[in-house]
C-alpha cells in the first residue's frame, strides 16, 4: 500500500521544510511514501472560515479515489501511543486498499464533507498544534512507527 501525506499549502518556515525533508528521506526506505502539497485556495483571505474549509474540502475530495483510506489528523481524533500507532500502521498496510492518505487540514480545520468522507481521525495530542507544526510531528511519528515495526532501536520503551 502506498502511504501519502497531504497538506494544504506550503509552509512559510524553512526549519519545518528541513525537518520534513529529513523524515521524508528516511521513510522511503520503509514504504512507498510521498508528500503532496495541495495548492492554497486562491483569494483565501477574502473568504470566511467556513467558505475556506468548504473549498479546501472540495479540493481534497476531487483528488481522492473511492478506494482510498482517508485518515484525518484532527484534534478531536483518537489518541494513540507510538506503539499503538505502529500497530495501527501494521494493520492498515495489510489491507487491500491502494492508498492510505493522511491529511492535515488548513488553519481552520476540515469541512463537514471531509469529516463525512474520512475513514478515521487521529490526534497527535490533547494540545492544539498549528497545522504547520503538525506536519513535522506526524512525519516523525510515522518514521518512529516504521522503526518499531522493523524492530530497530530508534524508539525507547
Amino acid at each position: 500500500m502506498k502511504v501519502e501525506f497531504w497538506i494544504i499549502g506550503k509552509t512559510a518556515f524553512p526549519y519545518l521544510e528541513e525537518g520534513m525533508a529529513v523524515y521524508e528521506k528516511r521513510l522511503v526506505h520503509y514504504l512507498p511514501f510521498t508528500i503532496s502539497i495541495l495548492p492554497d485556495i486562491k483569494h483565501a483571505g477574502n473568504l470566511q472560515p467556513e467558505q475556506l474549509k468548504q473549498k479546501e474540502g472540495e479540493l481534497v475530495i476531487s483528488r481522492l479515489k473511492k478506494e482510498d483510506l482517508l485518515v484525518l489528523l484532527d484534534e478531536r481524533g483518537k489518541q494513540l501511543t507510538s506503539m499503538e500507532f505502529s500497530n495501527f500502521m501494521e494493520q492498515k498496510l495489510q489491507l487491500s486498499s491502494k492508498r492510505l492518505v493522511f491529511l492535515v487540514g488548513g488553519a481552520w480545520g476540515f469541512s463537514e464533507a471531509i469529516y463525512q468522507r474520512a475513514d478515521q481521525k487521529l490526534s497527535l495530542s490533547k494540545m492544539t498544534f498549528s497545522h504547520q507544526m503538525v506536519r513535522l510531528f506526524f512525519l516523525e511519528q510515522l518514521y518512529r512507527a516504521m522503526t518499531i515495526l522493523r524492530g530497530e532501536s530508534y524508539h525507547n520503551e
